[in-house]
C-alpha cells in the first residue's frame, strides 16, 4: 500500500483521481474546505490517497496515478513518489510527496529552489552562443563517400578513401553506382550492358604508414569535384576526380538524363504503384540502350618536394574483387576478353602495365591520368576514350557546375563553411533529382531512396527557396504521377503519411510561386488526395476510439512498422488540407472553405487527443528540479516509448528515437499547436532535457522539427546549439556530404542535408503571417565588425527577395538595406541586427527597436528600406 499526498499552490476548484494498473483505496482531504465523493474531490489545498498496487523500481505494467483537475491534468509514476526528490509542477501549482511528508508547496518550492539546478534550456541559455568550431570539439568527425555524377543521370560514382582492406590496405575505392545493386537481375534485357557490379582500387604513394598524411575536399569549397593530397614524405600526391560525358562535351543541353521511373525502380524500397509497373521494363531497355556513358575522370600529380630524386608510386586503378593477372596493355584495362573498363596514361603516354615506380627529380611532376566508364566499353571506345583530354574535361566540368549555381539565388554569410556548405548542399540535390532534360517529371530521391513524401519536401522546398521553382515543379510532378487512381500516394516501402505531406509540400510550392494554371492543373489530383484521406478518417470516426485518437488516420510514418494514430500523421493532414484550401481559394472559393472547415475538424481531433495524453502521460524530471508532463507519439498510447512500459522501444539503436524523431513536438511545425502556448513549452521542456544531447535528437535528428520551433519563440541559443552540433555531427567536415544517422551509414543522404539547408534559410529569412522575419536566428558573431550578409534573389513566400548587411560595430552602427519589390510584399518586416557584444541600439534611422528581441520592425513596407541602427 502506498501513501501519498498532493499540495497545491492554491485550492484546486474541482478534480478527480484515476489509477492505472493500481486500486484507489482512500482518498481524504488534509487541507481545504472541500469535499471528496467517490474518486473526484472540490476545493482542496492538500490531498492525501492511498493506492493499492505491485509496485516495481522498473518494467512494464507500472502503477499511474492521474491527476484530472480544472487546468492542471497531470499522470505521475507511483514508484517516483518520494521525499527527497518531489514531484513539483510548477506549471500547475502542485507537488506530488509520500504523505508522511508534511511540507506545504512554498515548503517544496523553497527547498528545491536552494539546490540551484538548472532544465538543459536554461543551461544552453547562460552558456556562450554556440559555434562551429564549440560543436566540433564535442562532436563526431564524421566521414562520408562523396558522389559523382551529373544532375539528372543516375549513373554516377562513390568515391570512397577511407576503406581499409586486409589485402587492398587503404582505398581509394570507386564504386560506379547503381542506385540498387541487383539492377541487373531485375532486367534480364539489361545484363550484357550492365554486367557485374564492380569496385575498383588505385593507388598514388607507397601505400599504409603510421602517418595519416591526407587530405580532401570539394573543388572551390563547392563543387561536385573532389580535390585531395597525399603526402607521403619527399613525394606530394594530388588528385582530381570528377564526373562527365564519354564523348559528347559536357553541358546542360547534353545531359539528358535518366528517365525518373527506371531511376526509382532502381532505388531501394521503391514501393511501385502496380498501374504503372507494367511500363517500367520497356523504359529500362531504352534507358541502357543509351550510347552515351557517364565517365570518372581522374588525375593524379606526384611532385618531388626532396633534394634529390625520388621514387613515385602507381597503381592504376583494378577491380577490387577479381584475380586477373594482368589488367593494363597499351593503356586499356580490361579483365573480360573484348570489354574495357578503364583507360589510362602515365604522363601523357598509354599506361605501361598495372603498377608503376617511377624517379621523379626535384621539383618535377610524374602525372597519372585515368577514365573510368560507368560500364565496360569496347575497344574501339576504349581507344577513343584514352584521346580524351583532362584538362579540357575538367574545365567543361567545373563550367556545368558553375552555370547552375549561376542560375540559383546567392547567398553569403561571414561564416565560410556555411557559405560553401549553402551552395554545396543545392548540387548535392541537384546531383541526385534524376529525370529526363530538359522538362520532364523529376524523382527527388534522397541518398539510396526513392522519393518520399516526407522526406523530398525539404529538397523541393530548398529548390524553391533558390529560385528553382520549375526544378521543384517537376519534382512534385513525380508524386502525382505515381499517384494511385484512388487517390493515394505512397512511393516507398508501408510508410502510410506522403499523401499527406505531398499536399502540404504542394501547398508551399504556391505559396512562392503563386501559379493558378499549375494549380488547375494538380486540382484533380488534389482533391483526389483529398478524398482518399477524408474516407480513410471517416473510418475512424467511431465512438470507441474517443479518447485513444478518434478521426486520426493510422498507420507507419517511418521505418517502425507502427499502425497506431501518430499526432505526425496526422498533423500532416490538417496542414495538407489547409494548404489545398488556399491554393483553391482563388479558382474555386466554395471548395476552398469547405477544405479549411474539414481541417479545422481534424486539427480540433488532433488537439483533444494530444491534450488527452498529455494528462495521463507521466510526469519526469528535469534539471531545475521541477516535473514535466510528457506525450506519447500516438493518441492511444498513455505514456512515451523510452519509459519502456510497453513494446520494445530501440529503433534506430537509440531508446529515445521514436519519442523524439516522430512524436507531437511535429505539431507545432504543423500548425496544429502554436509554438508559443503551454502545449508547446510541455514538449520544448520534456524534449530538450530528456531526449536530446546537445540539443540534438539521436538516431537520425533532422527528423526532429524543434530547431524550427525555438526559432518561432525567439530561442536564438536554443536553435544555434540545435544547428551547430547536429551538422557537425553528421555531416563530413571536408566534403559537406551527409550521413542519415550517427552510426555512419546511408550516405548522401539528401533529406538530411536539405532539413540542414531550409534551416539555414530560416535562421536567415522567415515568414510569419504578413511579417517576414530577417535574420531571426544569426550567431551573433556574425554581426562582428566588418561582417556582412548578403542574400540575393532568395525566394520567399512574399516574392524575390534580396538583403545586404553591414556591420561597421566599430563605428558603432550596423547598415542594412532591404528590397522584396513584389505585388505580394509583406505588411511588416522585422529584422534582428544583434550587436556581437549584446549591446542595445540608441538609435535606428526608420522603424521600431526592441531591445529585447534585438530587432527593428518596420510597419507599412513599401518594398525597400534602408536602415541605419546605431549603438
Amino acid at each position: 500500500m502506498y501513501s501519498i499526498a498532493i499540495e497545491w499552490k492554491n485550492a484546486c476548484p474541482q478534480g478527480h483521481i484515476e489509477v492505472r494498473n493500481g486500486v484507489l483505496k482512500s482518498l481524504n482531504i488534509a487541507k481545504g474546505s472541500g469535499l471528496v465523493r467517490s474518486n473526484g474531490f472540490s476545493e482542496v489545498c492538500r490531498l492525501e490517497l492511498e493506492v493499492d498496487a505491485e509496485e516495481i523500481d522498473s518494467g512494464v505494467d507500472p502503477a499511474v496515478v492521474s491527476v484530472f483537475a480544472d487546468g492542471a491534468g497531470f499522470s505521475f509514476l507511483l514508484r517516483d513518489v518520494n521525499s527527497k526528490y518531489p514531484i513539483f509542477i510548477p506549471r500547475y501549482g502542485a507537488a506530488v510527496i509520500p504523505a508522511s511528508d508534511q511540507r506545504s508547496y512554498e515548503d517544496i518550492d523553497q527547498a528545491i529552489r536552494k539546490i540551484g539546478g538548472k532544465s538543459k534550456l536554461e543551461q544552453i541559455e547562460s552558456e556562450t552562443e554556440e559555434s562551429f568550431d564549440n560543436a566540433a570539439a564535442h562532436t563526431h568527425s564524421p566521414h562520408a563517400p562523396t558522389w559523382l555524377g551529373l544532375s539528372r543521370d543516375m549513373r554516377m560514382f562513390e568515391f570512397d578513401d577511407t576503406i581499409l582492406d586486409p589485402f587492398l590496405g587503404l582505398g581509394p575505392i570507386i564504386t560506379p553506382r547503381y542506385p540498387k545493386s541487383y539492377l541487373a537481375d531485375k532486367y534480364e534485357h539489361a545484363k550484357p550492358e550492365v554486367g557485374p557490379i564492380l569496385r575498383y582500387n588505385f593507388r598514388a604513394g607507397r601505400g599504409v604508414s603510421c602517418v595519416p598524411g591526407k587530405t580532401r575536399c570539394l573543388e572551390d569549397g563547392v563543387l561536385p569535384i573532389v580535390v585531395g593530397k597525399i603526402v607521403d614524405d619527399d613525394i606530394t600526391y594530388d588528385y582530381t576526380l570528377f564526373t562527365s560525358l564519354e564523348r559528347s562535351a559536357l553541358t546542360q543541353e547534353n545531359v539528358k538524363g535518366t528517365h525518373y521511373l527506371v531511376a526509382v525502380n532502381s532505388n531501394i524500397m521503391f514501393n511501385i504503384n502496380p498501374e504503372i509497373e507494367d511500363s517500367i521494363n520497356g523504359l529500362a531497355s531504352d534507358e541502357f540502350s543509351k550510347d552515351e556513358k557517364t565517365v570518372l575522370y581522374c588525375r593524379v600529380v606526384a611532385t618531388n618536394t626532396a633534394l634529390v630524386p625520388r621514387y613515385a608510386f602507381f597503381r592504376a586503378p583494378l577491380h577490387v574483387e577479381l584475380a586477373v593477372d594482368t589488367y593494363y596493355n597499351s593503356g586499356l584495362g580490361s579483365f573480360e576478353e573484348g570489354k574495357y573498363f578503364c583507360t589510362a596514361k602515365l604522363n601523357g603516354k598509354p599506361w605501361p602495365k598495372d603498377e608503376v615506380a617511377i624517379l621523379v627529380n626535384p621539383g618535377e611532376t610524374a602525372v597519372m591520368d585515368f577514365a573510368l566508364p560507368y560500364n565496360q566499353i569496347s575497344k574501339e571506345r576504349a581507344l577513343a576514350l584514352l584521346e580524351q583530354d583532362f584538362e579540357h574535361r575538367h574545365s567543361e566540368c567545373r563550367e556545368y557546375w558553375l552555370q547552375k549555381l549561376q542560375s540559383a539565388a546567392k547567398i553569403q554569410v561571414p561564416e565560410q563553411r556555411i557559405s560553401e556548405m549553402i551552395q554545396a548542399g543545392l548540387l548535392h540535390l541537384d546531383l541526385i533529382a534524376y529525370g529526363q532534360e530538359p522538362g520532364g517529371t523529376v524523382a527527388a530521391s534522397v541518398g539510396d531512396y526513392d522519393p518520399i513524401g516526407t522526406e523530398s519536401a525539404p529538397i523541393i522546398q530548398f529548390f524553391d527557396s533558390m529560385g528553382w521553382h520549375d526544378l521543384a515543379r517537376r519534382c512534385l510532378a513525380f508524386f502525382f504521377e505515381t499517384q494511385r487512381d484512388d487517390g493515394y500516394i505512397q512511393n516507398y516501402w508501408h510508410y502510410e503519411v506522403e499523401t499527406q505531406a505531398v499536399l502540404w509540400c504542394a501547398g508551399e510550392h504556391y505559396r512562392y510561386t503563386r501559379d493558378d494554371e499549375w494549380m488547375r492543373q494538380i486540382k484533380p489530383n488534389l482533391l483526389k488526395a483529398c478524398e482518399y484521406l477524408r474516407a480513410w478518417r471517416k473510418r475512424n470516426m467511431k465512438e470507441e476510439l474517443r479518447g485513444k485518437g478518434y478521426g486520426m488516420l493510422e498507420g507507419a510514418v517511418a521505418d517502425p512498422e507502427d499502425p497506431y494514430r501518430y499526432f505526425l500523421a496526422n498533423g500532416y493532414y490538417s496542414l495538407g488540407l489547409n494548404r489545398v484550401a488556399e491554393m483553391l481559394r482563388n479558382i474555386d472559393p466554395g471548395q476552398a472553405e469547405k477544405l479549411s472547415v474539414e481541417a479545422e475538424s481534424v486539427r480540433n481531433d488532433v488537439r483533444t487527443a494530444l491534450f488527452d495524453v498529455i494528462a495521463r502521460s507521466p510526469l519526469v524530471p528535469l534539471g531545475d528540479g521541477t516535473w514535466c508532463p510528457t506525450v506519447p507519439v500516438w493518441a492511444e498510447a498513455s505514456d512515451p516509448g523510452f519509459l519502456l512500459t510497453g513494446k520494445d522501444t530501440v529503433y534506430h539503436s537509440t531508446f529515445v528515437s521514436r519519442d523524439a524523431l516522430l512524436g507531437p513536438m511535429w505539431l507545432a511545425f504543423q500548425e496544429v499547436v502554436d509554438p508559443n502556448e503551454p502545449a508547446a513549452d510541455v514538449m520544448v521542456d520534456y524534449h530538450t532535457d530528456i531526449l536530446y544531447s546537445r540539443n540534438v535528437a539521436f538516431g537520425q535528428p533532422y527528423y526532429s522539427r524543434h530547431p524550427w520551433t525555438h526559432l518561432k519563440r525567439g530561442e536564438v541559443k536554443a536553435f544555434l546549439k540545435t544547428y551547430y552540433n547536429c551538422f557537425s555531427g553528421l555531416a563530413d567536415r571536408d566534403t559537406y556530404t551527409f550521413l542519415e544517422v550517427f552510426q555512419s551509414v546511408s550516405s548522401h543522404k539528401t533529406h538530411e542535408e536539405a532539413w540542414f539547408l531550409m534551416e539555414t534559410r530560416w535562421m536567415l529569412y522567415m515568414e510569419d503571417g504578413d511579417t517576414l522575419n530577417l535574420l531571426p536566428g544569426i550567431p551573433r558573431d556574425w554581426m562582428s565588425d566588418g561582417k556582412n550578409i548578403e542574400l540575393e534573389n532568395v525566394a520567399s513566400y512574399f516574392g524575390s527577395l534580396t538583403m545586404k548587411v553591414q556591420s561597421q560595430v566599430g563605428k558603432n552602427r550596423i547598415t542594412a538595406k532591404i528590397e522584396c519589390i513584389t505585388d505580394r510584399k509583406p505588411q511588416r518586416v522585422r529584422i534582428r541586427l544583434p550587436h556581437p557584444d549584446s549591446i542595445k541600439a540608441k538609435n535606428t534611422s526608420t522603424g521600431n527597436y526592441d531591445p529585447l528581441t534585438e530587432s527593428v520592425t518596420i510597419e507599412a513596407f513599401t518594398g525597400s528600406a534602408d536602415l541605419v541602427i546605431e549603438f
